[in-house]
């Protein structure tokens, strides 16, 4: 994991990895590689430039220490870099050291090498929510017949199953993973304009170095250079905003269920995970405290992305300056929370007989809803509403279950038989569509967009 204590909260080993002083180097240098290797195979430089450019760029011939204090002077970290591969390529090759970086702009550099690691950032993020989904749907299934309290405004309200709570978990979930595939898709573009974003040092080969370039990386070649168009990132990082506030919701209801006088769910345990330094009993929520926290985070960081979108003219001054840590952020803080709700997901423990024993706990008041609505057509609903709420407030103050309640006022066992009373506190009698709403979401992958239904109808 990242060496510095203060991150260690808000990414994982393996994105800390990817964005890594070592990693971002890397990127940068298979940019000027690349770079090298296109324009010979178009022609534009000659083949023993680009074979000694390629020799010249190994990360551990550079010295990090002194790219950082040089891009802190430049205003970008490929100045110094060029100006460092200049340098090696010249001591193998005077002659080839002249085509280094040829018709490439920093932003060039910079932009390229952020897609690059933002490509490989997305099969983490890809792994761990496929992990989430395939948990979800498994848990889903196993409870779709397991009853607990509908919670509304943090009461007690009428029951619903774990199997339609964990499948509202996942369909969120997955819309927001939809929409971010969607997101990285678009972004993961080549980046490739020289100094004012059209190619003109390179004449009549800047389309076609355009494309043996996105070849050699692997990227999509786009219509056109985007130094100051932010607008695909400005999405993906709205993307990961969404998503991780869908997993945020996830874990606040876990850490809301494990509460003691809750019980009802718990984290997977183990190796020192959620324990205290003061009080040996607890087992503390932590995969949904970091989840919290980037959903917390992720944000405003968002916002501070959206507000470097209006930039100046062909390059921004500033602007595009501050996006790279704000992305680098997101992205290990998106991380995080999918890898914590792929462990929560594929680990929970759920206390069945608790859920049942916290409806129990209620005395049956969650159930005035379904007896009123037995009464209404016989006595209206307003008059039915206030017998219910003195039932309810009879029982409350009696000690009583509602049913109990019910059967001393005369106005309601006048209209409710013994056996509609005896089902009443049922909590199976009264889930409505419970089951259908869980299966159609469960099921919702294989809808086509709101949009593509539209049109279809239209037809």
């Amino acid at each position: 994991m990242t060496a510095r204590l203060i991150e260690a909260l808000n990414t994982t080993d393996q994105l800390a990895d990817i964005f890594s002083d070592q990693s971002v180097l890397r990127a940068m240098l298979q940019f000027e590689v690349s770079l090298a290797k296109a324009e010979a195979r178009v022609g534009v430089i000659p083949n023993s430039a680009a074979k000694a450019i390629v020799s010249a760029t190994q990360p551990a011939a550079f010295d990090m220490a002194k790219l950082v204090r040089s891009a802190f002077r430049a205003g970008t970290p490929a100045v110094p870099l060029v100006k460092a591969l200049t340098e090696a390529v010249h001591r193998k090759d005077p002659d080839a050291a002249g085509f280094v970086h040829w018709g490439a702009t920093s932003q060039d550099v910079g932009d390229t090498a952020l897609v690059l690691l933002l490509k490989q950032a997305q099969s983490i993020l890809a792994n761990d929510l496929a992990l989430i989904e395939s948990s979800l749907q498994r848990l889903s299934d196993q409870h779709k017949s397991t009853v607990m309290l509908g919670r509304t405004l943090l009461q007690a309200a009428p029951p619903i199953t774990f199997g339609l709570k964990v499948a509202g978990w996942l369909s969120a979930i997955r819309r927001s993973r939809l929409k971010l595939d969607a997101a990285f898709g678009e972004a993961l573009i080549l980046q490739f304009g020289g100094a004012s974003g059209t190619l003109a040092s390179l004449g009549k080969d800047g389309i076609s170095v355009s494309k043996a370039l996105a070849q050699e990386l692997d990227l999509i070649c786009p219509a056109a250079p985007w130094h100051a168009q932010r607008d695909r990132l400005a999405i993906l990082m709205c993307a990961c905003g969404v998503l991780t506030g869908s997993l945020g919701k996830m874990a606040r209801d876990v850490s809301l269920m494990m509460q003691n006088e809750v019980a009802e769910v718990s984290e997977p345990g183990g190796n020192g995970r959620g324990g205290s330094s003061t009080m040996p009993h607890k087992r503390n929520p932590i995969a949904c405290a970091l989840t919290l926290s980037a959903a917390t985070r992720v944000p405003h960081l968002v916002a501070s992305f959206l507000s470097a979108m209006p930039q100046e003219h062909e390059r921004g001054v500033g602007s595009w300056h501050s996006e790279w840590p704000t992305i680098a952020d997101v992205i290990q803080s998106t991380g995080v929370a999918a890898a914590s709700m792929a462990e929560v997901a594929s680990g929970l423990a759920v206390d069945a007989s608790r859920m049942r024993a916290n409806i129990e706990a209620i005395s049956g008041l969650i159930f005035a809803e379904k007896a009123m609505m037995l009464l209404a057509p016989k006595i209206g609903r307003d008059k039915a509403h206030e017998l219910l709420e003195s039932a309810a407030k009879k029982a409350v103050a009696e000690g009583k279950r509602l049913v109990e309640a019910l059967v001393q006022m005369p106005e309601a066992i006048r209209h409710l038989d013994s056996a509609t009373l005896a089902k009443l506190e049922v909590p199976e009698e009264y889930l409505g569509s419970a089951e259908a709403f869980r299966r159609a979401q469960l099921e919702s992958r294989a809808s086509p967009p709101a949009q593509q239904r539209r049109l279809k109808r239209s037809k």
